[in-house]
């Protein structure tokens, strides 16, 4: 994928827990725009290994002059949050992918519902953008936990009127993603980017509605779980992997030079899906891109954030 070099040009604190990033690059030359939605990888070299995190970009699509990202620095972090909140200052130059985009607004949707859970919100900073500037209906549902951890409500509230709502966990505020589906005109599209459970709830909800399965678009980059090392073979390259406790499998084949081509990095778009031609043991899917019939057969792992207890794998690499 293309790469390219950027230096830090500010830095916010925006909430206790949340940087944001203005970026520009390296080279003085203009970004490519984008469409709402899009995220790129940040590459971060951490004690001599290179851990690469997608972030979402943030600012108006057609501004080619910086790209803007937020981090929120994870409780367990196993490098990328708190690299990025304690070791990048303005001024540091970082490498980071051209734009990609897996969560985009289906344009002949009637109308478009926007729910975010904290940091979930940064998507849908872009995605507002291109529905206001095209005119689209749609209306956003955030929640967060108490208010000075609602990164961004601020200028939403500012920007987005009566069509943005706020959810404040500890004001005792709680969003009814059922309601809020069960009102919408045919022909809407629903889109949730937050954690686990908020849009597990959501395709949940909407499933039980009976929404179209494409209407409902979710996106999240949350950290892959850690578990026991384990080690791989690989039969086109004719070696063995070690993936440590604090790798994902996708890191342990990059840093051999065997790593597949990514994406997300999150187990959400498959492009780095992977065979399983020999397992003795277990493998713990932490993807939502398999059907459950694919997980259940051992014959495909996604290496960016599923692992393995085992005594033997052989992958198709």
């Amino acid at each position: 994928m293309s790469t390219v070099n950027v230096r830090v040009a500010a830095i916010e604190q925006v909430t206790p827990l949340v940087k944001h990033f203005t970026l520009v690059r390296e080279d003085g030359q203009a970004f490519p725009p984008f469409s709402g939605g899009s995220h790129v990888v940040v590459a971060m070299d951490i004690g001599g290994r290179i851990h690469r995190n997608a972030y979402s970009l943030m600012g108006a699509p057609d501004d080619t002059q910086a790209y803007h990202i937020s981090v929120r620095r994870q409780e367990r972090s196993r490098g990328g949050s708190a690299y990025m909140h304690d070791n990048v200052a303005e001024g540091s130059v970082l490498q980071i992918t051209m734009p990609v985009n897996l969560f985009q607004l289906i344009r002949m949707g009637r109308k478009h519902v926007l729910i975010a859970g904290g940091i979930g919100i940064t998507p849908f900073m872009s995605q507002l953008h291109d529905l206001k500037r095209n005119g689209f209906e749609y209306e956003l549902h955030y929640a967060f936990r108490s208010p000075e951890h609602g990164a961004f409500s601020a200028q939403l509230k500012s920007e987005c009127g009566e069509r943005a709502h706020f959810y404040i966990d500890s004001l005792g505020q709680q969003l009814d993603i059922p309601a809020v589906l069960s009102r919408q005109p045919l022909g809407t599209h629903v889109y949730v980017c937050g954690p686990a459970p908020m849009v597990n709830a959501v395709l949940e909800a909407a499933r039980e509605l009976g929404w179209p399965e494409n209407h409902v678009h979710s996106e999240q980059f949350t950290a892959p779980p850690m578990g026991d090392a384990f080690k791989v073979q690989l039969a086109k390259s004719n070696m063995e992997v070690e993936v440590t406790a604090d790798m994902t499998l996708l890191e342990a084949l990059e840093t051999a030079g065997v790593g597949p081509d990514s994406l997300c990095r999150g187990g959400a778009c498959g492009r780095c899906e992977l065979d399983v031609l020999e397992l003795d043991g277990e493998i713990f899917h932490h993807d939502h891109y398999l059907s459950d019939a694919e997980k259940s057969s051992g014959k495909k792992i996604l290496p960016c954030v599923s692992r393995a207890r085992c005594t033997h794998m052989l992958l198709d690499i």
